[in-house]
């Protein structure tokens, strides 16, 4: 065989020989792309999305979609070649593994984290639209968890109000951790909480209050990472509701909806029909104060949202340079930065004065 021919039958297997390798050898990448989108006003599985009881409804109109993206899973990788393809389809993003699932995590623990943040983002909105609208919500601080083996195993237990910590009021759970690292490991803590057998409503007074409280006095032990004192809880905030609502989506994960959630909230509570029919879609978190925060994926939502047929986009004011350089053909993008905010450009939409909407811009 001539030596050209050679040299160029050996490159030509290389050649395959690396392409057949780039098809199985994983690349350190995950796939992001459009999820679906769910009506907030709408139904679910034949149920209504928000089911209000206790408390007088009023009928909604139009959509008030909260978005989704599609993930692969913390256990899957992509092949080069796949990796490859994604970069250049408009409706995938490949972003690195490390970025969705941080520090190794596995799909169990990403399943969980993100049905704890879900759950928490529903009761943020619930505290935020029921206060918009008068509502007295009551904010407490709780025993979210009990590690297995900590001390205060049999003293404190899930559900139970965190009153004050050595006889320090406790209005937030970082507190919590700040009064008990005072503290040098062995020492003692005392916790005043209310058992959660012994929760009330919100119309409990200050008196009644004080007579279900009791005094737990905890030793501290060291934590391993820190070294700091510890006594092994997960403090978090629980909000009291003066009626029931409930929100009905199973299959749905992260903390990107609250916005949505609280809008459907305040539309099915104040009479006015915010969306005046319109098609409204959104993201972002949202605290118990109602300010908005950013979230991840945004353009793979804006996608869903325009295959859906929205007709404007609620965005976090810090995903809107992002955004703004990527939405699809018409869509109108709203910047948002609290619910107040959100409240007023539905009642711009409705008027029809488009003009004033806070738009977002790539800078």
């Amino acid at each position: 065989m001539p030596r050209r021919s050679a040299t160029m039958l050996a490159a030509t297997l290389m050649l395959i020989a690396l392409f057949c390798v780039a098809l199985v050898v994983p690349a350190p990448y995950a796939e992001m792309s459009p999820g679906p989108t769910y009506n907030t006003l709408g139904e679910q599985n034949g149920k209504p999305v928000i089911v209000i009881t206790g408390h007088q409804t009023f009928p909604t109109t139009g959509n008030l979609n909260m978005t989704t993206v599609e993930v692969s899973s913390a256990d899957y990788q992509p092949s080069l070649v796949s990796a490859l393809i994604g970069w250049v389809k408009s409706d995938m993003a490949i972003v690195p593994h490390s970025t969705l699932y941080p520090d190794n995590q596995t799909e169990q623990q990403a399943q969980q984290q993100n049905a704890e943040e879900f759950s928490a983002s529903q009761d943020s909105a619930k505290a935020a639209a029921l206060s918009s609208l008068g509502y007295p919500v009551k904010a407490e601080v709780v025993v979210a968890a009990v590690v297995e083996g900590s001390p205060s195993v049999g003293k404190l237990h899930a559900g139970d109000v965190i009153v004050a910590v050595d006889g320090t009021p406790v209005t937030d759970p970082q507190q919590v951790s700040t009064l008990v690292t005072k503290h040098q490991p062995g020492q003692d803590v005392v916790f005043t909480v209310i058992p959660k057998a012994k929760t009330s409503d919100v119309t409990q007074t200050p008196a009644q209050q004080a007579a279900v409280e009791q005094k737990v006095t905890i030793t501290t032990a060291k934590n391993p990472d820190t070294g700091k004192a510890m006594v092994g809880i997960q403090p978090d905030v629980e909000h009291t509701f003066p009626f029931d609502v409930q929100i009905n989506l199973g299959d749905v994960g992260g903390p990107s909806a609250g916005l949505m959630f609280a809008l459907g909230i305040v539309d099915k509570l104040d009479g006015t029909n915010l969306t005046g029919g319109k098609f409204i879609a959104g993201t972002g978190t949202i605290d118990a104060d109602g300010n908005v925060g950013p979230i991840g994926g945004i353009s793979m939502k804006l996608i869903a949202a325009r295959d859906a047929g929205a007709q404007y986009f609620f965005t976090p004011a810090d995903n809107c340079a992002e955004a703004a350089a990527s939405t699809p053909k018409g869509l109108t993008l709203v910047k948002e930065t609290s619910l107040k905010g959100a409240l007023q450009a539905l009642s711009e939409i409705r008027s029809g004065n488009t003009s004033a909407l806070p738009s977002c811009t790539t800078k």
